[in-house]
């Protein structure tokens, strides 16, 4: 037996190495992961096909054939507008980390991704097209984070700010056998228009500029940035509230059309169904059916939906096979300045 005084003391602050173990016992894990994605996708699709049965699509497509291009055209410059409003949600990024890649390149990244994210969803373009093409274009992890969550934050704290005025000062309808009522809804609206308030307090009143969450430093925007953001995002999604204001033909007040997107859009995030495919119709033939037929107002949404996501994510693709093909080109003029 060895003499105990010759072994090395263990230090009672420093754990014991553990050493690692392959994961070799779960070989069914990837494949029950893919099987359960897969038949909840297919219990979403007979969801929504059993639903779609109730649906005169005739009378659709004929309010599709006798659609007015003077509304289509509307709505084509108005979705135009908004994707280049989104487009500079990274500009703002661009000033918050100081990089130096070009206005038209941010611009083209952030549009391409926003493309993406309405139609596979925000891990799929918010997320991974920016890691993607910033990565390519030679920025770090740290700045291209830094960047997305800017860039969310005007996109949601604008919602917020918009969602506070609108559902306090002016609530949509809602049908009578709804659990949530109008009051309600102008209860949620002040606390959105708190948040906001409280979002722009910290940002201007806040000594401590940065805080640790999970090995990353953030730091507060300044208050000029968090107005822009606040502005920016609330900007945009009154555009699109325009467009389909346009394409219901101006039938429906337009109070109302923004107050039912805002529904839709955080009953999307909620399914977590990509492009939030049906949950945008189903919510506004629930809420709006009962100012305009129901084949009229459905006619519209599929005229918005190839107007602000399917045409949209044409252009980025190909956007995104070329810029893929000239990012070491882009990459190299933008370490221009810095050799400068």
């Amino acid at each position: 037996m060895a003499d105990s005084r010759s072994l090395p003391l263990a230090n009672p602050a420093i754990p014991a190495r553990v050493p690692r173990v392959p994961l070799r016992g779960r070989p069914w894990w990837p494949w029950f992961r893919r099987i359960a994605t897969t038949v909840f996708f297919l219990l979403v699709a007979g969801l929504l096909v059993s639903q779609a049965r109730s649906i005169q699509w005739g009378e659709v497509l004929t309010s599709l054939e006798q659609y007015p291009l003077t509304a289509a055209w509307g709505a084509v410059a108005l979705a135009v507008a908004s994707f280049t409003l989104y487009s500079c949600f990274d500009l703002l990024g661009r000033r918050y980390t100081g990089h130096t890649l070009s206005t038209p390149t941010v611009m083209l990244v952030t549009f391409i991704s926003y493309a993406f994210n309405l139609n596979l969803g925000s891990v799929v373009g918010g997320v991974a097209f920016r890691f993607r093409l910033y990565s390519r274009l030679g920025l770090k992890p740290g700045a291209i984070t830094r960047i997305m969550s800017i860039s969310m934050l005007a996109n949601w704290m604008g919602y917020v700010l918009l969602a506070g005025l609108v559902f306090s000062l002016h609530p949509p309808t809602l049908p009578p056998d709804w659990p949530v009522s109008a009051g309600h809804l102008r209860l949620a609206g002040l606390a959105l228009l708190a948040a906001a308030a409280a979002y722009l307090g910290v940002c201007a009143f806040t000594r401590r500029r940065h805080f640790e969450l999970r090995g990353h430093t953030i730091e507060l925007p300044a208050p000029r940035l968090a107005c822009l953001q606040l502005l920016m995002g609330a900007g945009n999604w009154l555009v699109m509230s325009g467009i389909l204001f346009i394409l219901l033909q101006h039938r429906i007040e337009f109070s109302a059309v923004v107050a039912v997107l805002l529904l839709a859009a955080v009953a999307g995030v909620i399914t977590h169904i990509p492009a939030g495919l049906g949950v945008l119709e189903a919510v506004f033939v629930a809420l709006l059916s009962h100012l305009m037929p129901q084949a009229e107002l459905l006619a519209a949404l599929v005229a918005y939906r190839v107007i602000y996501y399917l045409a949209p994510l044409g252009i980025a693709s190909a956007a995104y096979l070329v810029m893929e093909a000239r990012a070491k080109k882009l990459k190299r003029a933008a370490r221009a300045p810095r050799a400068a």
